[in-house]
C-alpha cells in the first residue's frame, strides 16, 4: 500500500471509544481507509467489501481461517484493483475496513442479509441469535462510519466541482450454488444509463462477455450503497462486479485495473456524467 497516496482514518481515542464501545481495540484499524485523498479526478470509487477483518471483540464469528479467506467474508481481489484503479484515473476512493459478516455496508438496515446468519451454506455462529444492542453497535461502529466517510467525501468533491461520478467496485464468486457464471464482468445499474450502458457498449467492444444487471440486478438490495449516495445527489453511478478468478493474483488485479482504467476513461470524459440530475 502506497503510503502518499492512502490514508487510513483513525480516530482519537475518545471518539473511536464513543463510536465503537468493546468493539474495537485500540490497535485495530478504523473502519473505512481513504485511498488517493486528494485525487483530482471528479469521480470518487467504493469499496463495500473490500476487507475480511473481523475484531478481535467478535472471536472470528466462530469461523475458521479457511471460512473466512472465502468470498463470503469479503469480495476478493476487489480492493487490489480498486486502489489501482484509483491511481491510474487520479481520483479518491473510500475502502471499508471490516469483513460483509460483521455487518455488510451494502445493505439497507432492515435487509434481513444485513448480518447474515448464514451466507452461500456456511452458518455465522457470532451472527445468530444477536441481540439487539448488539446489532445497533455494529451498525454505529462500522456501517455508519463507513457510509459518513462516504458522504463526507462526496460533499468535498461536490463543493471542489464539477460534480463528481459515483463507481462501486465489487467482485463475485465464478460459481454459485452449484450454477457457473460466464461472465467475465458484470455491471450493475438502476435508472440512470449515462454511465452504464457506454461502460457495457465500450467493454463489449473489447470481446468480454459483460452481465448487464448479472449476476445481480443493481436495482435490487445489491445497489444499496448507490441508492443511498448517488440517486439523492443526482450522480452518475455504476456498479461494477469483476469474477474473483480473473483479480485473485496481483498480475490479474493489475490487469483489470488497466482494462477498466481506458474504458472508464473513455466514458467519464462525457460531460453529461458530470451533471447532478434527478432520473425519474
Amino acid at each position: 500500500m502506497d503510503a502518499e497516496t492512502t490514508k487510513e482514518v483513525v480516530p482519537t481515542t475518545d471518539a473511536r471509544a464513543a463510536d465503537t464501545g468493546a468493539l474495537l481495540a485500540p490497535d485495530e484499524p478504523a473502519p473505512f481507509q481513504v485511498c488517493n485523498e486528494t485525487g483530482q479526478a471528479p469521480v470518487l470509487l467504493l469499496c463495500d467489501h473490500a476487507s475480511r477483518f473481523v475484531p478481535r471483540a467478535l472471536n472470528s464469528l466462530g469461523l475458521s481461517e479457511a471460512e473466512l479467506s472465502r468470498h463470503i467474508a469479503w469480495d476478493i481481489g476487489i480492493a487490489e484493483v480498486t486502489r489501482d484503479l484509483a491511481t491510474r484515473l487520479d481520483a479518491p476512493a473510500v475502502l471499508s475496513h471490516f469483513s460483509r459478516l460483521v455487518v455488510d455496508p451494502n445493505r439497507a438496515l432492515d435487509d434481513p442479509t444485513l448480518i447474515p446468519e448464514l451466507s452461500d451454506g456456511a452458518m455465522v455462529p457470532g451472527n445468530r441469535g444477536l441481540r439487539e444492542p448488539d446489532r445497533a453497535l455494529r451498525v454505529a461502529c462500522f456501517h455508519q462510519a463507513y457510509h459518513r466517510a462516504v458522504g463526507e467525501t462526496l460533499d468535498t468533491l461536490t463543493a471542489r466541482g464539477p460534480t463528481p461520478a459515483l463507481i462501486s467496485m465489487h467482485s463475485y464468486t465464478p460459481v454459485m450454488k452449484g450454477q457457473e457464471r460466464p461472465w467475465q464482468i458484470g455491471i450493475l445499474w438502476n435508472r440512470d444509463a449515462r454511465l452504464p450502458l457506454p461502460l457495457i457498449a465500450t467493454l463489449r467492444a473489447q470481446g468480454l462477455n459483460i452481465g448487464d444487471n448479472q449476476p445481480y440486478s443493481g436495482r435490487h438490495n445489491h445497489g444499496h450503497t448507490l441508492h443511498v449516495h448517488a440517486g439523492p445527489r443526482g450522480l452518475a453511478n455504476v456498479l461494477i462486479e469483476v469474477r474473483q478468478d480473473l483479480i485473485d493474483t496481483h498480475h490479474g488485479a493489475a490487469e483489470w485495473a488497466e482494462r477498466l482504467y481506458h474504458a472508464l476513461n473513455t466514458v467519464l470524459s462525457d460531460p453529461a456524467v458530470h451533471e447532478a440530475r434527478q432520473i425519474a
